[in-house]
């Protein structure tokens, strides 16, 4: 019974979703390949303006921007994030309380499964959907167990107001090195 409720609510927020108009464009960090796509994507989409979080140092990534023509008034860099469920925790009440309630979603092609749980669980719950946008890579699907993972950790953030990225006093960063709080 649980799985079929779970399965009817990502089915009405796929097609929901799918008629959605997206007001912003939310770029994940971890590779300067999304924020070069991104600038791209967005000199296509002039008029939404753009989250990158945690992605590259803020120097870099106002310059690709820049370099292609994009107005840095659109572009905004928040760096509260340490992993992919905190991209979204930190910026979801942002976005909420600015009136967006659809954005694209742009990350790897590999992280986009793990993204979009995570962003279903995060951004659903205050009425945001998501478009993906996938950026190609090389680079096989993360394994099944992460996605599971970091969904759960969503759920957690939903009961309790924590992510668990702290809950060891170590998290892993972006670019997968262990690092101490």
């Amino acid at each position: 019974m649980l799985t079929l409720i779970f399965s009817s609510w990502v089915g009405y927020r796929e097609i929901r979703g799918y008629f959605e108009q997206p007001q912003a464009v939310l770029v994940l960090g971890g590779d300067t390949k999304r924020e070069d796509f991104a600038a791209e994507f967005a000199r296509q989409h002039p008029d939404l303006p753009i989250w990158v979080s945690s992605g590259s140092n803020p120097e870099y990534t106002r310059a690709v921007f820049s370099d292609a023509g994009v107005n840095l008034d659109r572009v905004h860099i928040d760096r509260a994030a340490v992993d992919t469920v905190t991209n979204f925790t930190t910026l979801v009440d942002t976005l909420r309380a600015k009136g967006i309630g659809s954005v694209y979603l742009i990350t790897s092609d590999y992280h986009m499964r793990r993204s979009r749980t995570i962003g279903e669980i995060v951004f659903g719950s205050r009425g945001i959907y998501l478009k993906p946008v996938a950026v190609p890579s090389e680079r096989t699907s993360e394994p099944l167990a992460k996605t599971l993972r970091d969904g759960g950790r969503a759920l957690l953030w939903l009961a309790t107001g924590r992510t668990g990225s702290t809950l060891s006093g170590r998290y892993e960063s972006r670019y997968g090195a262990k690092m101490s709080r």
